[in-house]
């Protein structure tokens, strides 16, 4: 349960005009089912659930595969929306894969030399991935992604909060079960 302090910082973070930007992602699929627009929305909660309620991080949180999924997309507009939006634009392009980075390089990028709201918003944004996994069925990307999970993300959860890296080794856990029961015979 929030803190007074919590809902008052909350209320006071102006969250409408960013969740009205991502709209823009309601068209943008995603491989478990949904769309983009819906995943921004439960990074959001999963900050919220850790207690991150910083109007830069959430307003971030909201908006943050804006860019790279919708690469025309206007980023000026961004940086119109209130007195944060340069520090939330900012925020965003440290969590946007450069297009000229690997995925690893691109994890690394963030576990190295991400400031702690990136490396923050990196996990949640993780949590939200790995639980949306239970709704795929193409078994080598979830194997791959599980992987990619703990050697690359694991490491930045363990720099931002225990308790998230807690809940990643979960979904990864559960993730394994589940190709080792349609999988038999193979070790995850």
């Amino acid at each position: 349960m929030m803190t007074d302090d919590e809902m008052q910082r909350l209320k006071s973070a102006f969250l409408a005009p960013y969740i009205h930007m991502a709209t823009a992602l309601i068209g943008k699929t995603r491989e478990g089912g949904g769309n983009m627009f819906r995943h921004q929305m439960n990074t959001l909660a999963i900050l919220i659930d850790y207690s991150y309620i910083d109007s830069i991080l959430l307003k971030a949180s909201v908006i943050h595969d804006l860019i790279e999924d919708i690469p025309e997309f206007n980023r000026n507009l961004i940086l119109q929306l209130d007195f944060e939006s340069p520090a939330v634009y900012e925020l965003v392009m440290e969590v946007t894969r450069n297009q000229d980075e690997s995925k690893p390089d691109y994890l690394e990028r963030i576990c190295k030399s991400g400031s702690e709201s990136a490396k923050i918003l990196k996990v949640a944004d993780r949590i939200s991935n790995m639980i949306e996994l239970g709704y795929v069925i193409n078994t080598d990307f979830i194997h791959r992604y599980t992987e990619e999970t703990v050697k690359y993300v694991y490491p930045i959860a363990e720099q931002v909060n225990k308790n998230m890296l807690f809940e990643l080794e979960c979904l990864v856990e559960s993730r394994r079960k589940y190709l080792s029961a349609i999988i038999p015979g193979k070790e995850f």
